[in-house]
């Protein structure tokens, strides 16, 4: 069935792995953590004590680079049975000072598609992660001029969307979101009477990943790549 966009005025857009890259920096993370701790375990058991250790400290630390380098602390302190030198952890802690001062490296084609879509859409961005991380990535980024309005969010589930479309008056029929998460920029708009299109990244967090069951019968659009919306949006 075709997706009839007409109606669409407002179109929000994620920003990790939507419009720059984020998740490949979480994977190399990750591989250097597990290098400094592989005298404790082995780097595949200790990539996935520290996916349970992020899930654990969720709701205390929410996400984002912050929370993912004391998840990291945390872990070398239990797997080594609170020996793990100071050495590791400073080396743990500019991991995560490494991850936050990255360049903003723009997926491809997403300026263009800001500035066309900009000229007919109010354009927004709704997107998870620290407060003060996302605001500098958004300011390094140079694309705050396209955008009406910033919103971090705790999380991405169907009462955040209700509130924040409520917040700016917009009515959720007239709402368009995009981003690679089908957990988190898909399912919960469907869910509330938006539209939603995803665009996947080639990695992507286990967190934020479904099982098929969860989609079947949504109607969405998957594309490859940003560059491909305008072709089904209105852009004139």
């Amino acid at each position: 069935m075709e997706i009839d966009y007409k109606d669409i005025k407002v179109i929000g857009f994620d920003a990790d792995d939507t419009l720059w890259v984020n998740e490949t920096y979480f994977r190399e993370a990750e591989e250097q953590v597990g290098l400094l701790l592989s005298h404790y375990e082995t780097p595949n058991k200790i990539d996935q004590e520290l996916f349970k250790m992020e899930m654990k400290n969720l709701s205390i630390y929410g996400y984002g680079v912050k929370g993912f380098v004391l998840s990291m602390i945390e872990l070398a302190i239990e797997l080594s049975n609170g020996k793990v030198s100071n050495d590791i952890i400073g080396k743990i802690l500019n991991i995560g000072k490494d991850m936050i001062n990255k360049p903003i490296e723009l997926l491809d084609g997403v300026e263009d598609v800001l500035k066309t879509l900009s000229k007919n859409y109010k354009l927004i961005v709704a997107t998870k992660g620290d407060l003060l991380d996302q605001e500098r990535k958004l300011e390094k980024s140079g694309l705050l001029q396209y955008f009406h309005h910033i919103e971090v969010l705790s999380e991405k589930q169907e009462t955040n969307y209700e509130k924040l479309l409520n917040h700016l008056d917009i009515n959720p029929s007239e709402f368009l979101m995009i981003g690679n998460s089908l957990k988190s920029d898909v399912l919960p708009l469907i869910n509330i009477g938006s539209k939603a299109i995803h665009v996947p990244f080639h990695t992507t967090w286990q967190h934020e990943k479904v099982n098929e069951n969860e989609t079947n019968g949504l109607e969405y659009k998957t594309v490859n790549n940003l560059n491909e919306i305008l072709n089904f949006i209105k852009t004139k």
